[in-house]
């Protein structure tokens, strides 16, 4: 389960979480045969966000995942909020090319939080890294597991 994220703490406990199964591989088994664009989309967004849920209990930078979404239908499929407040958002793609629309909940977010929001990121299944403007990168999937490149480690 992971919870909804709203600049208010009370908002955030009244929303409504999103329900993802911990384990990718099993999902996948239990859709066999249901072939389609959002069946494989759902697979690829549980499979990054239990990446994330496991790559936060061994992070340097204590941080919390949530998801978001607002009255207006702008959604994002993982915020990442440090104890400064800071956040970084991430929305999946399992397509091998990104669109400038695929950041439309990434840009929402970051006009609501303005210097609150540090990055905001399309994994996606390309190999490219690519800006999308302030703050606004496609990052491959792969990123999750390999080291970055020297200019991007800070």
């Amino acid at each position: 389960m992971v919870p909804a994220w709203s600049a208010n703490a009370t908002a955030r406990a009244i929303s409504t979480p999103k329900l993802t199964f911990t384990d990718s591989g099993l999902a996948a088994y239990l859709l066999t045969g249901v072939t389609n664009d959002a069946t494989t989309g759902a697979i690829m967004e549980t499979f990054v966000l239990g990446e994330l849920t496991r790559q936060l209990t061994w992070s340097t930078t204590m941080s919390r995942l949530h998801h978001y979404r607002d009255r207006d239908g702008y959604e994002v499929d993982a915020v990442l909020e440090d104890n400064a407040g800071r956040i970084v958002a991430i929305e999946v793609k399992a397509a091998e090319t990104i669109r400038p629309d695929d950041f439309r909940g990434l840009r929402a977010l970051q006009r609501r939080l303005g210097d609150r929001f540090h990055a905001g990121l399309v994994l996606y299944c390309g190999d490219q890294q690519l800006p999308f403007g302030d703050a606004l990168t496609g990052v491959p999937i792969s990123a999750l597991w390999t080291t970055p490149p020297p200019e991007l480690q800070a």
